[in-house]
C-alpha cells in the first residue's frame, strides 16, 4: 500500500487531487490518502446544492461549498475533520461494500480506544451509537476511491446551521441528505489520545495501517506529486470544484417559494430553475409599487441563480417602484437564499 498526506487544506484541491490520482497514476498496491481542510460543505454528485446547505449561513460565515464526484448525502468538515480514502482496483473490492472498505479504519480505531466504533448501516460509522462518519464511493475505468470523514474535533454547533435549510421550501428531485445524531470521535478515544490534534491523528492511522510505529519505515510508501501533476491537478479543480456550475448548475431542476410578511406588504417569489439558471420566475402578494413587477421577472428569466448574480443584475433598477417602502437588500435576500 502507497499513501499520501495532503498539505493543501482546500477541499476542492483535495478532491482534484484525489481524482487525479485515481485516473492518471497506476499503483501496484492499493493507495491511501489522508486530508483536512478548512471549514466547507460537501454534497453528493446527485443533490440539490441549495437543498442542502444554508445559504446565508454559508455566506455569512465564509463556508466553501463544493460538489464531490461520489454519490450520497452533503457533508459539513473544518479542520477538526480528518478525510481519508482508498483507491484500488474495481475488480478487488465490491461496489458498495463499505463494511471491507472502513475495516482498516475501524480497527485502528479499536487500537486507539474507541472500541464500540462500527459499521452501520449502508455507509455510516458509529461510535455509541452516534455518527462520526459518512462513507461515499465512486468507480470509473476499472478504479474504485471510498472516502470518508472522521469527526474528531468538529465544531459540532455549525453542523446544523450550515446543513439546515430554512423553512422555506425548495422542493426538487434530488436526493436528500438524512440527518443523524453526530459526535466527535475524540472523547471515546483512550486516555492517552484525549487531546490529539488532526495531524497527528493522522499520523497515528498511518502507523497502524502500516503496522510500524515510525512513519520513516515506511518513507518508502508516501507517494509524492510531481510539479507537472500539479498542473494537471490544478486544471481539474477549476474544471470541476471551483466551477459554480459544476457545484450549483449540476443541480437537479427545482422550485423554490420565497414569502415574507414587511410592513408594507407580503411578497411571495415562485422560481423555477433548471441547470443552475433561473427559467421561470412570478412575484405574487399584496405589494404597492407603480411599476410592472414583470420587468423584474423578465430582468431574472436566464440568469444564473445566485445571490452575487442577482444583486448585480437588480442593481440599476430602482426596485422602490416595484415593492415601494420595502428595503432592496431584503428583496434580494428573499429571491436568492
Amino acid at each position: 500500500m502507497y499513501y499520501v498526506s495532503m498539505q493543501d487544506h482546500e477541499i476542492g484541491r483535495n478532491l482534484a487531487t484525489e481524482q487525479y490520482l485515481m485516473n492518471n497514476v497506476e499503483f501496484d498496491e492499493p493507495l491511501v490518502l489522508f486530508y483536512y481542510e478548512k471549514p466547507c460543505i460537501i454534497v453528493g454528485r446527485n443533490q440539490n446544492t441549495l437543498e442542502e446547505i444554508n445559504a446565508d449561513y454559508v455566506r455569512e460565515h465564509d463556508i466553501t461549498v463544493t460538489r464531490r464526484l461520489s454519490g450520497g448525502g452533503a457533508v459539513y468538515q473544518d479542520l477538526g475533520n480528518l478525510c481519508f480514502s482508498f483507491v484500488v482496483d474495481s475488480d478487488s473490492q465490491e461496489f458498495g461494500d463499505f463494511k471491507t472498505f472502513t475495516a482498516p479504519i475501524i480497527e485502528a480505531l479499536h487500537e486507539m480506544g474507541a472500541t464500540t466504533a462500527n459499521v452501520s448501516g449502508r455507509n455510516d460509522l458509529l461510535v455509541d451509537g452516534k455518527k462520526f462518519s459518512g462513507n461515499a464511493m465512486y468507480s470509473r475505468n476499472g478504479k474504485t476511491f471510498s472516502h470518508g470523514t472522521l469527526m474528531l474535533n468538529v465544531d459540532l454547533n455549525v453542523v446544523p446551521q450550515a446543513l439546515t435549510v430554512p423553512t422555506d421550501k425548495i422542493a426538487s428531485k434530488g436526493i436528500k441528505s438524512v440527518r443523524s445524531r453526530v459526535t466527535n470521535l475524540r472523547p471515546f478515544l483512550s486516555p492517552e489520545y484525549q487531546n490529539i490534534e488532526v495531524p497527528e491523528f493522522r499520523d497515528t492511522l498511518l502507523k497502524k495501517l502500516f503496522h510500524v510505529t515510525d512513519l520513516a519505515e515506511i518513507a518508502d510508501k508516501e507517494y509524492h506529486v510531481t510539479p507537472e501533476q500539479q498542473k494537471a491537478i490544478d486544471k481539474i479543480y477549476e474544471d470541476y470544484y471551483a466551477n459554480w456550475d459544476w457545484v450549483y448548475g449540476k443541480s437537479p431542476e427545482f422550485s423554490v417559494k420565497r414569502r415574507k410578511h414587511f410592513d408594507m406588504g407580503t411578497i411571495d417569489a415562485r422560481l423555477q430553475v433548471g441547470d443552475g439558471h433561473i427559467e421561470n420566475i412570478k412575484f405574487y402578494g399584496d405589494f404597492f409599487g407603480s411599476g410592472d413587477v414583470h420587468d423584474i421577472e423578465t430582468a431574472l428569466t436566464g440568469l444564473r441563480y445566485d445571490h452575487d448574480e442577482i444583486a448585480k443584475k437588480l442593481a440599476p433598477l430602482d426596485l422602490n417602484r416595484y415593492f415601494t417602502g420595502i428595503d432592496r437588500q431584503a428583496i434580494i435576500d428573499l429571491i436568492a437564499q
